[in-house]
């Protein structure tokens, strides 16, 4: 039998960037590899593990409902799905009563485009130059980089992309056949790109005034991870329209697009359904992640941990001239570097802690937000080791 990385690249997809270590087991902000070494998650399944891996309350919501019913196919009622819809529309901004459930932030994308053409009857969307909202087909025409979306054009027409943060260029951008306008509160794959500070409440009074949609993606930035349940409430905004995923479930594949229920039941029968969308298992999980999220205040913790977590990363970049710049909001963050951080994410995972990234020079630290301030501090020390070992290694 060959090893385990030998069989995912004979048998798996060349598509996703994969990183020499083999992740076997996991709790809160920890996971170990296959030789029993653990590591720091500030990856964390790039903002999936929201509440930790394994949080034993998601787990034994699982193994409660797996005992009773896994799938049950949204034609029939559940009471698990209900529980869910129930307690997820109890927490989100006001006036987002009703949600569509699906696996995934690409498909709830998708559900948030169709919503905003059938709802307004129009056929054209504004998205963000630097956004990312998934590969699927129509997520991947709102999504920005060029890289990701060559390929495979065309993709779906009528799409724009403005400067994030520029309500001038929005505005001028909008026309008559105008739909919507999505965009992500802070931009993750860009980099962790924080808007100007009227930015949002401005977008929502030009949906307002030209009678369009504002479609917030909180995938990423949703569930406490800037401080607040949701981000859009950093801004005192409400959207019309909000997508979550990724952490939703505690790991568990879900996506919901939660919206005014006018707007969500504009959709009629049979114009979007999902086989696995609203399944028990994931139901069940999300509402345990939920329950966990309120009880244990994380979005409070994101704000002291983010906090301390930014402070000591601009200790970092005080001490290393390849450094550019820390910031983020909550446990949402950027170290830019000036060069390319290929091999420190290599020298990283051998101090054992791992990284994801936004392009090539910045590291990009999505923990869960059960991280401890012990850990944090281990992370920045080594990242500063990392900086020291990269910068003195001789030029050319």
């Amino acid at each position: 039998m060959m090893n385990i990385m030998e069989a995912e690249e004979l048998h798996g997809p060349q598509t996703y960037q994969k990183f020499p270590v083999v992740i076997v087991r996991g709790s809160g902000a920890e996971v170990w590899d296959d030789q029993n070494n653990p590591y720091v998650d500030c990856m964390g399944g790039y903002g999936v593990a929201i509440v930790g891996h394994c949080n034993p309350e998601v787990v034994a919501a699982v193994k409660s409902q797996a005992e009773r019913l896994i799938t049950c196919h949204s034609s029939l009622y559940n009471d698990a799905r209900a529980t869910f819809l129930e307690k997820l529309t109890s927490c989100t901004p006001k006036g987002l009563d009703a949600a569509f459930l699906s696996n995934s932030g690409a498909e709830a994308n998708e559900v948030a485009i169709k919503l905003a053409k059938k709802f307004t009857g129009k056929k054209g969307l504004i998205a963000m130059k630097g956004g990312f909202h998934g590969k699927t087909a129509g997520a991947l025409s709102a999504t920005w980089s060029k890289k990701y979306k060559d390929p495979f054009e065309p993709l779906l027409p009528y799409f724009k992309h403005v400067e994030f943060g520029n309500l001038l260029e929005l505005e001028a951008a909008i026309d008559a056949d105008t739909a919507g306008v999505m965009l992500e509160p802070i931009q993750g794959e860009g980099g962790i790109i924080l808007p100007p500070p009227d930015y949002l409440k401005g977008v929502r009074e030009l949906c307002d005034r030209r009678g369009i949609l504002m479609i917030a993606d909180e995938v990423q930035t949703g569930l406490g991870r800037t401080g607040k349940l949701w981000a859009v409430e950093n801004w005192g905004v409400v959207p019309d329209v909000l997508v979550s995923a990724k952490g939703l479930a505690g790991g568990v594949p879900i996506g919901a697009t939660i919206a005014r229920r006018e707007v969500l039941h504009s959709l009629k029968k049979g114009e979007q359904t999902s086989t696995f969308g609203g399944n028990p298992l994931s139901c069940a999980a999300g509402t345990a992640t939920l329950d966990y999220i309120i009880k244990n205040d994380l979005p409070g913790q994101a704000v002291t941990k983010g906090a301390l977590f930014l402070d000591l990363l601009k200790d970092v970049v005080g001490r290393h001239k390849t450094a550019r710049e820390a910031r983020g909001l909550g446990l949402m963050l950027a170290l830019e570097m000036r060069v390319d951080i290929q091999n420190m994410l290599l020298r990283s995972i051998k101090e054992r802690v791992l990284f994801t990234y936004s392009g090539r020079t910045v590291f990009r630290l999505l923990p869960p937000l059960v991280i401890t301030e012990q850990q944090i501090r281990r992370v920045a020390e080594v990242l500063d080791r990392v900086l020291t070992s990269e910068e003195m290694k001789p030029s050319g």
